[in-house]
């Protein structure tokens, strides 16, 4: 409500209440001038001061004429209604004062309630910061919708320039000589304003019209930048302690980007060691292998015969070197992002038959027992998803006795292709069930168990991962471990079928 509103009003509580007084023909003094007194008191409670300083006025002059004799004139008679107006008038100005003071203070307490309550939802925001590297632009963002700013900006210096993270509906450009000056002199000796509440280095600019506010952003006493804003009217006092929020969140925001750093540094060491351990471990035993049947096929005490086994061993553990390599490449792709899947129309059979090939050498101890419910044509990419089901059948002939079967069964569902790998081996100990397609876990009983890398299971997560596929593993009932993948795809009817549904 705007002042001349205000002013109407009080104008017409007046009339009304002297129309009513007329009206009732009421004589009584203290009567007339409590009524009055009230008018009084709540325009002083609604409308600024000067409105209910001049209502008084109008209140004093409005008994004078009316109800204090002579009636009709504002001359008074008797000396007693003299001091009766002068007192009367004394209590509105009094009684306006006051209630003045009082909605002042009652609206500085509620303003600074309303701005403790941005600095709370301001640090709520820096809490759940990550370590993006949008994070400043997010945080200027933040504190421009947090406090009704036209416009903010966090100023970070970068050698001789600065970065600049502005927010807000209006653009103001910065003058980075400004910028400098303002973070040299918040470099000087620190000093606080105690009636201001605030700390020395406090500057302002104007800029295409518009009063820009520079506050420097300290970390303790030590500057790291510049918080710049413009809008609406701030204390200083808040203006302060907004710098310190930004400061913190500047510095919270290195301090997780250092983190990360540093946990992609140890975990890049950890995969290396782990690796360089895990491909040491399975280098040994067929590099011997290889040395030593090498040296036997030289040696004259052996035959025709076992020359040819000792060929035999040595074309199986360097197989065993190459599939080592494929799954260092494989993991590689799969890290870099650089495995992409390429679908087209395959018949499931076709699938088992490829992955079975790639680990021929060791099913030779085991019997593959395979079931396919429907071999129609499924549309996926069929490299990635047998060499996955290659890397679960090879799992599976390492972890069972030899002579064992391996039980395979393929059948379409309304999630896609659903292949199941049931092995007759020991199972997995519950403790390895939610680690096993880990990168390089090999499980809390490994050294017990044949070699391994502990690759090929993180391999399998990693390439169904690509076609969006999925893959877990359980323990059987009557024993051993259930390996199922899935693969969403499409099927395609067969003539049949077709002709069924006609």
């Amino acid at each position: 409500m705007t002042s001349r509103v205000q002013g109407a009003v009080a104008l017409l509580m007046l009339a009304g209440v002297t129309g009513l007084l007329v009206t009732l023909r009421i004589s009584n003094g203290a009567t007339i001038s409590t009524m009055y007194l009230m008018v009084v008191l709540v325009v002083a409670a609604t409308s600024r001061l000067w409105i209910a300083v001049a209502t008084s006025f109008a209140a004093m002059l409005s008994l004078n004429y009316f109800f204090l004799p002579p009636v009709g004139t504002l001359r008074i008679a008797d000396l007693h209604n003299w001091v009766a107006l002068v007192a009367f008038l004394a209590v509105s100005l009094v009684a306006s004062n006051l209630s003045a003071v009082a909605r002042t203070r009652t609206d500085e307490a509620v303003g600074r309630r309303d701005e403790l309550a941005r600095l709370f939802d301001l640090s709520r925001d820096v809490l759940m910061m990550t370590e993006s590297r949008e994070a400043l632009a997010i945080l200027a963002r933040s504190v421009a919708l947090r406090f009704d700013l036209s416009f903010v900006a966090v100023a970070v210096p970068r050698g001789n320039d600065w970065d600049v993270y502005d927010a807000g509906p209006h653009s103001i450009p910065l003058d980075r000589r400004q910028l400098t000056t303002a973070f040299a002199a918040a470099q000087a000796t620190l000093e606080f304003d105690a009636h201001a509440r605030t700390y020395a280095g406090h500057r302002t600019m104007t800029v295409d019209g518009h009063e820009v506010r520079l506050v420097p952003l300290r970390v303790g006493t030590k500057p790291i930048g510049v918080l710049a804003a413009a809008g609406r009217p701030v204390e200083a006092g808040t203006l302060d302690t907004l710098a310190g929020v930004v400061a913190i969140a500047i510095e919270r925001a290195h301090f997780l980007e250092e983190r990360k750093t540093a946990e992609l540094t140890r975990q890049s060491e950890q995969l290396k060691t782990a690796l360089l351990a895990s491909i040491g471990h399975d280098l040994r035993t067929p590099l011997t292998a290889i040395r030593v049947a090498a040296t036997n096929i030289t040696s004259p005490d052996f035959n025709a015969d076992d020359r040819l086994g000792q060929r035999d061993l040595i074309l199986s553990e360097v197989e065993r070197l190459t599939h080592l390599f494929e799954n260092i490449l494989e993991m590689a792709r799969l890290d870099a992002g650089a495995v992409a899947a390429e679908a087209r129309w395959v018949h499931p059979s076709e699938i088992v038959a490829a992955a079975r090939e790639q680990v021929e050498y060791l099913l030779r101890p085991h019997k593959l027992n395979i079931a396919i419910e429907r071999d129609v044509p499924v549309r996926l990419d069929p490299r990635l998803t047998a060499t996955a089901i290659a890397h679960l059948l090879e799992n599976a002939g390492q972890y069972s006795p030899p002579g064992s079967a391996i039980d395979v069964s393929v059948r379409l569902s309304t999630e896609g292709l659903v292949i199941e790998i049931r092995d007759h081996g020991p199972g997995i100990p519950s403790n390895d069930l939610p680690h096993i397609f880990e990168r390089f876990y090999r499980g809390s009983s490994a050294q017990a168990r044949p070699s391994g890398t502990g690759m090929g299971l993180w391999i399998v997560r990693g390439l169904l991962a690509v076609e969006h596929g999925r893959v877990w593993a359980e323990n059987c009932a009557d024993g051993g471990a259930r390996f199922t993948a899935v693969v969403p795809a499409a099927a395609k009817a067969t003539e049949s079928e077709i002709a069924d549904i006609q």
